[in-house]
């Protein structure tokens, strides 16, 4: 990455919620942590019919995975007093949220993938050094599972496919660093089905041809690759082997709305506290809109402090265009919030703001960068 006259090397950050859905049900009820936890989609017909969404790994030791039909997982877990449960998706995507927020405050460019990991770009934040990227990564993974009771494994690389493949790598709550120089040798030793994207079909027909390594992979014929998968899949396979990846990270698509949530530094109900809090939001908020977007709809979630969640949120007749209208707005709801809640003390501030309008000719959030950063 070039920043200003200077090349230094790109630093990225994939971070992988661990057997996230499972984990968050064991975060919800201590007592099921020690037992295997298989989270299904049940299909409706009744009974066992459906598949495993999300097994924890004490099931796993039992062979559950992921997309096994509800019926098999029960049956290797016969012998055992396991516990299994409907996925729970409106919980999962609340602490998927928190989480994204707190990455998105890390990341030079911030690329979500799923409801459970992410790509983060942090060269310009740690200048291109690897023993930061790692102190960096470690703070994330300290302040998750402080604020969320989550871990989470991340691998650093210089690109998103060997940073993917680190954090698989060691999990769960794993970190691993493979620096520039290290690329060769830590894919080398692994199997051609460890690179992301190489499923059953494409390791068998690897396998046809001589091929388990990726070291194997990496000194095999490119022209006899793609002679065989097509130009497409032959050209990744061999970029992939080599840890080339020049894809950027970058958020897919125009999301459909924008939070931050803060943890306060203790629990409250003072306003003016609050109401600084809700500034930063407000102005963290704004740095990451995309330019010519403004908004008709915001809400302020708070986490009380026996952890359950309130929300006050408004929509506007006309689009918000500016700071201060937003803070006020917020400000406002954060009143009626107390007023509804008039003994519990908050233990975090969440703001959102959705609804987006693009009006071309006239200045819109993105213009007011400037005067907030």
């Amino acid at each position: 990455m070039l920043v200003g006259k200077l090349t230094i090397p790109r630093v990225v950050l994939h971070v992988d919620f661990d057997y996230f859905f499972a984990q968050v049900e064991e975060r919800e009820n201590s007592a099921i942590r020690n037992q295997p936890v298989v989270v299904c989609v049940y299909s409706g017909r009744g009974g066992d019919h459906g598949a495993v969404s999300t097994a924890n790994y004490v099931a796993r030791k039992y062979g559950v995975r992921s997309g096994m039909p509800i019926i098999y997982a029960k049956k290797r877990l016969k012998n055992v007093e396991a516990v299994f449960l409907p996925v729970n998706r409106v919980l999962y995507d609340k602490v998927s949220e928190n989480i994204m927020n707190v990455l998105c405050g890390y990341a030079d460019n911030f690329e979500q993938v799923g409801v459970d990991e992410a790509f983060l770009d942090v060269t310009k934040r740690v200048g291109g050094n690897y023993e930061r990227g790692q102190k960096l990564a470690s703070e994330i993974k300290k302040r998750i599972l402080a604020e969320e009771k989550i871990t989470c494994s991340i691998g650093v690389g210089p690109n998103k496919l060997v940073a993917k493949i680190a954090a698989n790598s060691q999990k769960p709550n794993g970190l691993t660093v493979v620096s520039p120089a290290e690329v060769q040798s830590f894919l080398a030793s692994l199997s051609v089905r460890e690179l992301v994207g190489v499923g059953r079909k494409t390791e068998d027909a690897l396998k046809k041809l001589g091929i388990e390594t990726n070291r194997q992979l990496a000194t095999y014929d490119v022209t006899e690759l793609i002679s065989v998968f097509g130009k497409t899949l032959g050209m990744y396979l061999h970029n992939a082997s080599l840890g080339v990846d020049e894809s950027p990270v970058e958020q897919r698509g125009r999301a459909e709305s924008v939070s931050r949530i803060v943890t306060l530094k203790e629990n409250t109900r003072d306003l003016t506290v609050m109401m600084r809090e809700v500034d930063k939001l407000a102005k963290d908020i704004l740095k990451a809109v995309e330019q010519g977007l403004s908004f008709r709809s915001i809400s302020i979630s708070a986490v009380m402090e026996d952890l359950s969640m309130v929300t006050r949120s408004k929509t506007f007749q006309r689009p918000v265009e500016n700071l201060e209208d937003m803070k006020k707005a917020a400000g406002d709801l954060l009143v009626q919030l107390l007023r509804k809640e008039t003994e519990r003390l908050v233990r975090r501030i969440g703001l959102k703001i959705s609804s987006f309008i693009e009006e071309k000719g006239q200045k819109r959030l993105k213009d007011f960068d400037m005067r907030v950063q």
